[in-house]
Protein backbone atom coordinates (compact mmCIF):
# COMPACT_ATOMS: atom_id res chain seq x y z
CA UNK A 1 0.00 0.00 0.00
CA UNK A 2 1.53 3.52 -1.28
CA UNK A 3 1.59 6.54 1.84
CA UNK A 4 1.92 10.03 0.97
CA UNK A 5 4.39 10.63 4.00
CA UNK A 6 3.13 14.04 4.13
CA UNK A 7 0.11 16.42 4.17
CA UNK A 8 -1.67 18.84 6.32
CA UNK A 9 -5.47 18.58 7.33
CA UNK A 10 -7.17 22.26 7.95
CA UNK A 11 -10.70 21.51 9.82
CA UNK A 12 -12.40 24.74 11.01
CA UNK A 13 -14.27 23.09 14.13
CA UNK A 14 -10.83 22.75 15.43
CA UNK A 15 -9.63 26.60 15.20
CA UNK A 16 -9.70 28.57 18.38
CA UNK A 17 -11.07 32.08 18.15
CA UNK A 18 -8.68 35.15 17.58
CA UNK A 19 -6.27 32.51 15.30
CA UNK A 20 -4.48 34.36 13.23
CA UNK A 21 -2.39 31.98 10.72
CA UNK A 22 -3.84 31.93 7.73
CA UNK A 23 -6.20 29.17 7.25
CA UNK A 24 -6.44 26.95 4.14
CA UNK A 25 -9.91 26.19 2.93
CA UNK A 26 -11.22 22.95 1.21
CA UNK A 27 -8.46 20.89 2.65
CA UNK A 28 -10.34 18.83 5.49
CA UNK A 29 -10.19 14.78 5.30
CA UNK A 30 -12.97 14.73 3.03
CA UNK A 31 -11.13 16.75 0.25
CA UNK A 32 -8.20 14.46 0.78
CA UNK A 33 -10.04 11.30 0.17
CA UNK A 34 -10.64 12.75 -3.37
CA UNK A 35 -6.89 13.47 -3.51
CA UNK A 36 -6.39 9.65 -2.66
CA UNK A 37 -7.66 9.01 -4.98
CA UNK A 38 -6.56 10.70 -7.62
CA UNK A 39 -2.87 9.63 -7.23
CA UNK A 40 -3.58 6.17 -5.67
CA UNK A 41 -1.91 6.42 -2.06
CA UNK A 42 -3.99 4.28 0.67
CA UNK A 43 -1.47 5.43 3.53
CA UNK A 44 -0.92 8.94 5.04
CA UNK A 45 0.93 10.64 7.41
CA UNK A 46 -0.85 14.06 8.35
CA UNK A 47 1.30 16.90 10.49
CA UNK A 48 -0.52 19.14 12.17
CA UNK A 49 -0.24 22.73 10.34
CA UNK A 50 1.14 25.99 12.99
CA UNK A 51 -2.20 27.23 12.39
CA UNK A 52 -3.32 24.88 15.03
CA UNK A 53 -0.01 25.57 17.01
CA UNK A 54 0.37 22.81 20.03
CA UNK A 55 -3.05 21.27 19.53
CA UNK A 56 -2.86 18.24 17.98
CA UNK A 57 -7.11 17.29 17.91
CA UNK A 58 -7.18 18.10 14.25
CA UNK A 59 -4.55 15.36 13.55
CA UNK A 60 -5.93 12.93 15.80
CA UNK A 61 -9.60 13.17 14.30
CA UNK A 62 -7.98 13.15 10.51
CA UNK A 63 -6.32 9.67 12.09
CA UNK A 64 -9.80 8.56 13.30
CA UNK A 65 -11.36 9.68 10.27
CA UNK A 66 -9.22 7.72 7.89
CA UNK A 67 -8.27 5.40 9.70
CA UNK A 68 -5.26 4.22 12.27
CA UNK A 69 -4.68 1.11 10.62
CA UNK A 70 -3.60 3.33 7.14
CA UNK A 71 -2.62 7.12 9.34
CA UNK A 72 -0.36 8.57 11.10
CA UNK A 73 0.11 11.92 12.70
CA UNK A 74 3.19 14.05 13.58
CA UNK A 75 2.56 16.46 16.47
CA UNK A 76 3.90 19.83 17.61
CA UNK A 77 4.33 19.93 21.20
CA UNK A 78 6.06 22.02 23.98
CA UNK A 79 7.49 21.12 27.34
CA UNK A 80 4.39 21.46 29.09
CA UNK A 81 3.08 18.12 27.23
CA UNK A 82 2.05 15.79 30.28
CA UNK A 83 3.00 12.28 30.10
CA UNK A 84 -0.99 11.34 30.46
CA UNK A 85 -1.17 13.77 26.99
CA UNK A 86 1.80 11.96 25.08
CA UNK A 87 0.48 8.63 26.06
CA UNK A 88 -2.97 9.79 24.13
CA UNK A 89 -1.59 11.20 21.64
CA UNK A 90 0.43 7.42 20.86
CA UNK A 91 -2.92 5.94 21.15
CA UNK A 92 -4.14 8.64 18.71
CA UNK A 93 -1.63 7.58 16.04
CA UNK A 94 0.73 10.33 16.71
CA UNK A 95 4.59 8.90 15.46
CA UNK A 96 6.78 11.71 16.17
CA UNK A 97 6.83 15.35 17.07
CA UNK A 98 8.00 18.36 14.42
CA UNK A 99 10.46 21.31 14.84
CA UNK A 100 9.58 24.18 12.37
CA UNK A 101 12.92 26.52 13.37
CA UNK A 102 13.77 27.23 9.81
CA UNK A 103 12.58 30.81 10.77
CA UNK A 104 12.02 31.89 14.46
CA UNK A 105 8.01 32.69 13.91
CA UNK A 106 7.23 29.68 12.84
CA UNK A 107 8.71 27.82 15.58
CA UNK A 108 6.87 26.55 18.47
CA UNK A 109 10.07 26.12 20.82
CA UNK A 110 13.36 26.75 20.40
CA UNK A 111 16.67 24.69 19.63
CA UNK A 112 16.92 24.25 23.70
CA UNK A 113 14.09 22.40 23.59
CA UNK A 114 14.83 19.52 20.97
CA UNK A 115 17.16 17.04 22.88
CA UNK A 116 14.54 17.37 26.00
CA UNK A 117 11.50 16.36 24.10
CA UNK A 118 13.10 14.33 22.08
CA UNK A 119 14.37 12.12 25.23
CA UNK A 120 10.50 12.04 26.29
CA UNK A 121 9.16 10.73 23.15
CA UNK A 122 11.78 7.81 22.36
CA UNK A 123 10.71 6.31 24.71
CA UNK A 124 7.41 5.76 22.58
CA UNK A 125 9.64 4.86 19.71
CA UNK A 126 8.49 8.42 18.21
CA UNK A 127 11.00 10.54 15.63
CA UNK A 128 11.80 14.02 15.45
CA UNK A 129 10.41 15.52 12.37
CA UNK A 130 13.18 18.67 11.65
CA UNK A 131 11.89 21.45 9.09
CA UNK A 132 15.63 22.94 9.44
CA UNK A 133 17.43 25.04 6.97
CA UNK A 134 20.70 23.08 5.89
CA UNK A 135 22.87 25.88 7.36
CA UNK A 136 20.86 25.15 10.55
CA UNK A 137 21.60 21.17 10.35
CA UNK A 138 25.03 21.99 10.28
CA UNK A 139 25.24 24.52 13.14
CA UNK A 140 23.72 21.95 15.14
CA UNK A 141 25.22 18.72 13.70
CA UNK A 142 26.72 18.09 17.30
CA UNK A 143 23.05 18.25 18.72
CA UNK A 144 21.88 15.79 15.74
CA UNK A 145 24.22 12.94 17.01
CA UNK A 146 23.22 13.18 20.38
CA UNK A 147 18.91 12.88 19.67
CA UNK A 148 18.29 9.62 21.27
CA UNK A 149 15.15 9.70 18.70
CA UNK A 150 15.26 8.45 15.28
CA UNK A 151 15.58 11.75 12.87
CA UNK A 152 13.30 12.58 9.98
CA UNK A 153 14.38 15.82 7.58
CA UNK A 154 12.01 17.32 6.02
CA UNK A 155 12.05 18.45 2.29
CA UNK A 156 15.40 17.11 1.43
CA UNK A 157 16.98 18.66 4.16
CA UNK A 158 16.18 22.17 2.78
CA UNK A 159 19.67 21.70 0.77
CA UNK A 160 20.19 25.30 -0.93
CA UNK A 161 20.33 25.16 -4.95
CA UNK A 162 23.66 26.44 -5.44
CA UNK A 163 24.91 23.73 -3.79
CA UNK A 164 23.28 20.76 -3.41
CA UNK A 165 24.67 17.96 -2.46
CA UNK A 166 27.98 19.43 -2.23
CA UNK A 167 26.74 21.43 0.91
CA UNK A 168 27.86 20.12 4.67
CA UNK A 169 24.31 19.51 5.37
CA UNK A 170 23.96 16.51 2.84
CA UNK A 171 27.21 14.68 4.40
CA UNK A 172 25.99 15.04 8.19
CA UNK A 173 22.61 13.80 6.90
CA UNK A 174 23.64 11.22 5.14
CA UNK A 175 25.60 9.95 7.39
CA UNK A 176 22.68 9.88 10.41
CA UNK A 177 20.89 7.54 7.60
CA UNK A 178 23.66 5.50 7.21
CA UNK A 179 23.85 4.60 10.37
CA UNK A 180 20.20 3.81 10.35
CA UNK A 181 19.47 6.92 12.45
CA UNK A 182 17.67 9.21 10.00
CA UNK A 183 15.43 9.49 7.02
CA UNK A 184 14.62 12.20 4.63
CA UNK A 185 11.22 13.60 2.59
CA UNK A 186 11.33 13.96 -1.01
CA UNK A 187 8.88 17.13 -0.89
CA UNK A 188 7.61 19.97 -1.11
CA UNK A 189 9.86 20.91 -4.05
CA UNK A 190 8.50 24.53 -4.48
CA UNK A 191 9.99 25.65 -1.40
CA UNK A 192 13.39 26.06 -2.72
CA UNK A 193 12.57 25.78 -6.63
CA UNK A 194 13.36 29.06 -9.20
CA UNK A 195 12.19 27.34 -12.28
CA UNK A 196 9.16 26.96 -10.74
CA UNK A 197 5.77 24.99 -11.40
CA UNK A 198 5.84 25.69 -14.82
CA UNK A 199 9.57 24.06 -15.77
CA UNK A 200 8.68 21.35 -13.69
CA UNK A 201 11.00 21.97 -10.51
CA UNK A 202 13.72 20.86 -12.69
CA UNK A 203 16.44 22.68 -10.47
CA UNK A 204 15.24 20.23 -7.79
CA UNK A 205 15.91 17.09 -9.95
CA UNK A 206 19.61 16.76 -9.18
CA UNK A 207 19.81 17.00 -5.30
CA UNK A 208 16.27 14.26 -5.01
CA UNK A 209 18.52 12.10 -7.36
CA UNK A 210 21.37 12.65 -5.19
CA UNK A 211 19.30 11.42 -2.65
CA UNK A 212 18.10 8.46 -4.06
CA UNK A 213 21.28 7.41 -5.41
CA UNK A 214 23.06 7.63 -1.71
CA UNK A 215 20.13 6.39 0.63
CA UNK A 216 16.96 4.94 -1.42
CA UNK A 217 16.40 2.55 2.45
CA UNK A 218 16.03 5.92 4.08
CA UNK A 219 13.34 8.00 1.85
CA UNK A 220 9.79 8.45 1.95
CA UNK A 221 7.77 10.87 -0.23
CA UNK A 222 4.93 13.54 0.61
CA UNK A 223 2.93 15.50 -1.37
CA UNK A 224 2.76 18.02 1.02
CA UNK A 225 -1.12 18.92 0.52
CA UNK A 226 -2.65 21.27 0.43
CA UNK A 227 0.29 23.31 -0.90
CA UNK A 228 -0.44 25.96 1.71
CA UNK A 229 2.80 28.00 0.62
CA UNK A 230 1.74 28.22 -2.76
CA UNK A 231 -0.74 30.54 -4.32
CA UNK A 232 -0.25 28.26 -8.06
CA UNK A 233 -1.28 25.25 -6.22
CA UNK A 234 0.60 21.85 -8.34
CA UNK A 235 -1.64 19.10 -9.06
CA UNK A 236 -0.65 15.90 -7.04
CA UNK A 237 -0.82 13.29 -9.57
CA UNK A 238 2.12 15.72 -11.51
CA UNK A 239 3.94 15.54 -7.71
CA UNK A 240 3.84 11.99 -7.65
CA UNK A 241 4.97 12.08 -11.20
CA UNK A 242 8.49 13.70 -10.21
CA UNK A 243 9.33 10.75 -8.38
CA UNK A 244 9.28 8.64 -11.90
CA UNK A 245 11.72 11.50 -12.92
CA UNK A 246 13.87 11.33 -9.33
CA UNK A 247 14.37 7.42 -9.57
CA UNK A 248 15.48 4.84 -12.17
CA UNK A 249 13.43 1.86 -11.25
CA UNK A 250 9.95 0.85 -9.95
CA UNK A 251 11.50 -1.23 -7.41
CA UNK A 252 13.40 1.92 -5.89
CA UNK A 253 9.94 3.64 -6.12
CA UNK A 254 8.04 0.58 -4.25
CA UNK A 255 10.73 1.15 -1.40
CA UNK A 256 10.09 4.65 -1.59
CA UNK A 257 6.52 4.80 -1.28
CA UNK A 258 5.37 1.30 0.23
CA UNK A 259 8.61 -0.46 2.19
CA UNK A 260 10.16 2.50 3.53
CA UNK A 261 7.29 4.61 5.44
CA UNK A 262 5.85 1.34 6.96
CA UNK A 263 8.92 0.32 8.48
CA UNK A 264 9.18 4.24 9.74
CA UNK A 265 5.69 4.73 11.13
CA UNK A 266 4.39 1.08 11.93
CA UNK A 267 2.54 0.30 9.49
CA UNK A 268 1.70 -2.90 8.88
CA UNK A 269 4.13 -4.70 6.06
Amino acid sequence: MKCDSHIHIYDRAFVKAGESQVFVENADVAAYRRVQATIGTQRVVIVTPRVYGTDNAVTVDAIRQLGIDNARGVAVLNPGVTDDELAALNDGGIRGIRFTLYTAKNAAVGFDMVEPLAARIAELGWHVQLHWTAEQIVEHEALLHRLPAKIVFDHRARLPLKDGAHHAAFGIVRGLADAGRAWIKLSGPYLDSTAGLENRYADITPMARAWVQAVPERLVWGSDWPHATETHKPDDAFLLDLLAEWTEDDATREQILVTNPAVLYGFAI
